[in-house]
């Protein structure tokens, strides 16, 4: 099977217009979008070892990650359920519930990294 290189520009470009479409819909999304942009201007700012800029990478990308499953699972049950259903709550709930608590981890990490360089600062 020969690699068709036209075929991966073309997968690219379909997982661009997810992010976009998710960046457009999603007030979460975007709001984690401005802080990961703030989180990567203070990583450089306060001057973070390689390993903590490894750390807080991989949960920015972890935190997003989780919240792009999250508004599709979400879109998914509206498709098959779009009246109010009591298991479909649960879902939507569940998968919510997965968000905040890789927020609470994101937070937490964050504090850890950077609040004693705050008060280092201050």
């Amino acid at each position: 099977m020969a690699f068709d290189f036209n075929k991966l520009i073309k997968s690219f470009g379909h997982a661009f217009d997810g992010l976009k479409e998710v960046f457009y819909k999603e007030q979460t999304f975007k709001i984690f979008c401005f802080i990961a942009v703030l989180v990567v201007i203070l990583m450089f700012l306060l001057r973070v070892s390689f390993f903590e800029k490894l750390i807080l990478i991989l949960t920015i990308i972890f935190l997003m990650t989780f919240e792009l499953i999250n508004s599709r699972i979400e879109e998914i049950v509206n498709v098959f359920q779009p009246n109010q259903d009591p298991k479909a709550k649960i879902i939507k709930d569940v998968t919510a519930g997965a968000v905040l608590l890789a927020s609470l981890g994101a937070l937490i990490i964050g504090i850890l990294i950077f609040l004693p360089r705050f008060i280092k600062i201050f």
